[in-house]
């Protein structure tokens, strides 16, 4: 282990600077936090709208993360040195030398199955723990380690085994670096996969090659990935067993130049990490088991070169010391500047560009605040109006509403009277297949129904709905008008869109089959002269009716013996109606003829006597011939005149039954559109209303607010102001002080 003049190892200074910005980071990641979290509360608090922005906060809690991410790196107190290498190139045994003792196993074949890094340990005792496994495994020799690696089933090459070894026996563990070997880079293609778990917090890299034979490409390989992933890592080359080179010294130093051509043409030209010049100090020719065996052999007190030993052995060894310094310093006098000049400038910038942020807010909390004042009045006066004229146009509206109704019931009741006395038309011009058959006249009836409906619904529309739908448009176009003011510019301009016009049309719903669904239709053949036809004509058709079904059942068919003048007053006294007693007594006389044949041949004996005998044979002659001409022309056509006269004389009475209740459906669809209107827009005038209210209750918060954040925003100023002296300080101490020793 390299000491520098005062006898303190390099890497001191890298641990003491270490803490150092650790402390200031932390310091910053709680000021960061602080100011992250004063942001988050300004921009989500809905009083405080546009004093911090969505951009603002993000970028602050984007450097919230940073900052953890980089706390996370600078907590390790630990240097990190990586050894990669093709198997059996002695990568553990470089290590061995290093620490001046075997630590791990090493020697002919894979004896590295996986990751192993040595770090020291307070204790005096050596010991091991393997990955996912909180158990601490003691050891005494290397042997011990050997075998437990083989021994655990559960390791392969991507997994860690850490060896913790005394730093007593140790100097180079005494300042906390961590020496990690790996398994040949040969022995696996999981290669990203290993960068990225053990590879991204390594400070330095070192190749350990085979000096009997040139790089390899699976060396070369993962070293590329490495610089894809890493900006310009530290890399050392190590060309091991060079002892191997004093068998044929005639061709020493030809082979030397071809390995350092080799070597720079990887770092320099492939890898693009440094100058050629410096690119030779980072190669280096050892022979790593010679340097652990003087090393060893001098450490149990005997001569560093005992034994049989290859020429040019002491020039290989002080090659090895040199690496070991080169490494030293490289670590001492690189690695502050590397690992910690641009966290010191991306801590400067971030606590400046938190200051900048604070600043924006107090200046444009202090300018809010006048704004708001002025808003909240202009808010106040704004819902005072609306409040007051929505009052007075209500009253405005239902009254033209009312009007409205009134108007459009009336002319819906006109053109319906008009057009019920226009029904007989309307059914003439019905044309269908007409049969007496109950299967045919049922679809005939329901047909007709169908097309009263359709005829009278659109007579009635044609004369009622273009003038109701223009005095309904006229009506809301000027409820529209008187509203508008009431809404805010933006809500004008989509008032189209919020409120929609929506075509209205009048449905009168007559449902002509369920009004003359109890219609019953007579269209038996009936003689003009007969017996039912006269007295139909005489007594009219429901005398008639109740006559010939025998009504005269009720009355007794008996003359009683008793006077007549007596049997008078009981008539009245039943309130008996003429029409009734002359169905009676027609009834009576019916009944009397049909039972006695006396009656008829003396009825006949004295028209015989009066008229003669030729002149009945020629009535009943004209009576037969006019029978049977009724009979003929009997027809079906016949049968549907007489249909339809009386359809039409039963549905004139059903229809003016709903003139008025029609009306009034019209009528109220009418409102109901007009009312549905203006609440779609009163619903609008609420809405402003209520982001009115809304928004002179968030600017109250806000005015309450302002003051707050104006003190909150200069604290953290003050902070941030307390954090730059830190860093300048830090940066006089260590990055400056370390140029100067440089130069």
């Amino acid at each position: 282990m390299a000491l520098n003049d005062s006898g303190v190892s390099p890497l001191k200074h890298f641990v003491l600077a270490k803490k150092k910005i650790t402390e200031i980071f932390d310091q910053l990641l709680c000021y960061v936090t602080e100011g992250a979290a004063f942001v988050g509360e300004t921009y989500k608090n809905p009083a405080l709208e546009n004093i911090a922005t969505e951009e603002q906060l993000c970028t602050m809690e984007g450097f919230k993360t940073k900052l953890a991410v980089i706390g996370e790196v600078l907590s390790r107190r630990q240097m990190k040195v990586a050894f990669f290498g093709r198997t059996s190139n002695g990568k553990s045994t470089v290590i061995n030398a290093m620490l001046w003792d075997k630590v791990l196993p090493s020697g002919i074949g894979h004896t590295t199955n996986c990751f192993l890094s040595v770090e020291g340990t307070d204790g005096d005792k050596a010991y091991l723990m393997t990955e996912g496994s909180e158990e601490k495994k003691n050891l005494k020799t290397v042997n011990q380690l050997a075998h437990a690696l083989h021994m655990d089933a559960n390791l392969d090459a991507g997994c860690l085994v850490q060896v913790f070894w005394p730093k007593g026996k140790c100097a180079l563990l005494r300042d906390d670096l961590v020496l990690v070997d790996s398994p040949g880079t040969d022995v696996t293609t999981e290669l990203d996969s290993w960068i990225d778990k053990f590879c991204l917090d390594a400070d330095v890299f070192v190749l350990v090659a085979n000096s009997e034979s040139t790089l390899m490409n699976t060396e070369k390989h993962f070293f590329h990935k490495v610089n894809e992933k890493l900006s310009k890592p530290n890399i050392f080359i190590l060309n091991n067993r060079w002892d191997a080179s004093a068998s044929e010294p005639e061709y020493m130093d030809e082979v030397r130049k071809q390995h350092m051509e080799r070597c720079l043409n990887f770092l320099v030209d492939e890898l693009n990490l440094m100058e050629a010049s410096e690119a030779e100090n980072h190669i280096f020719f050892v022979s790593a088991k010679e340097a652990l065996n003087a090393r060893m052999n001098r450490a149990q007190g005997m001569p560093e070169y005992g034994g049989a030993l290859a020429e040019g052995f002491q020039a290989r060894l002080q090659e090895f010391q040199k690496f070991e310094k080169t490494f030293e310093e490289c670590i001492s006098q690189s690695a502050v500047k590397t690992k910690f000049e641009q966290h010191t400038i991306r801590a400067k910038q971030i606590t400046e560009c938190v200051k900048n942020i604070v600043d924006e807010i107090n200046v444009s909390a202090a300018t809010k605040r006048v704004y708001s004042m002025e808003e909240r009045e202009d808010h106040i006066d704004r819902l005072s109006f609306v409040r007051n004229q929505l009052n007075i146009l209500t009253d405005v509206i239902k009254k033209r509403i009312t009007e409205l109704t009134k108007e459009v019931e009336n002319k819906v009741s006109s053109a319906m009277s008009d057009e019920i006395c226009r029904l007989s038309l309307l059914v003439d011009e019905f044309c269908s297949d007409f049969h007496p058959a109950p299967s045919v006249l049922k679809i005939y009836k329901n047909e007709l129904n169908q097309h009263i409906d359709e005829g009278m619904g659109r007579n009635l529309a044609d004369r009622c709905s273009s003038a109701v739908n223009f005095s309904l448009q006229k009506a809301q176009q000027d409820m529209i008008e008187n509203l508008l003011p009431l809404l805010p510019s933006g809500i004008q301009n989509q008032l189209h869109i919020l409120v929609p016009y929506r075509k209205f049309d009048l449905s009168y719903d007559l449902n002509c089959d369920k009004l003359c669904a109890d219609f019953q239709e007579d269209i038996e053949f009936r003689f003009s002269l007969g017996w039912s036809a006269l007295v139909s004509r005489f007594l009219g058709h429901k005398g008639a009716h109740r006559a010939l079904l025998g009504f005269s059942d009720k009355i007794p068919q008996s003359i009683p013996c008793t006077p007549s003048t007596t049997s008078l007053p009981a008539l009245s006294q039943q309130n008996v109606s003429q029409e009734e007693v002359m169905v009676s007594l027609v009834t009576g006389l019916a009944s009397v003829t049909s039972r006695t044949s006396m009656g008829v041949v003396i009825v006949g004996g004295l028209v015989w006597r009066t008229v003669g005998w030729k002149m009945i044979a020629l009535s009943l002659g004209l009576y037969g011939l006019l029978y049977f001409y009724e009979r003929l022309t009997w027809t079906t056509k016949a049968m549907e005149r007489t249909f339809k006269k009386q359809f039409v004389n039963y549905a004139t009475d059903k229809l003016q039954m709903i003139v008025s209740f029609t009306s009034a459906n019209c009528s109220h669809q009418v409102q109901q559109e007009m009312a549905s209107t203006f609440a779609r827009l009163c619903q609008q005038v609420d809405i402003t209303q209520k982001n009115l209210q809304e928004e002179i209750e968030m600017l109250t918060k806000k005015i309450e607010h302002l003051d707050n954040v104006q003190k909150g925003a200069k604290q953290l100023r003050s902070k941030a102001s307390l954090l730059e002296g830190e860093l300048d300080i830090f940066t006089k101490e260590y990055l400056l002080q370390h140029s100067q020793l440089r130069l």
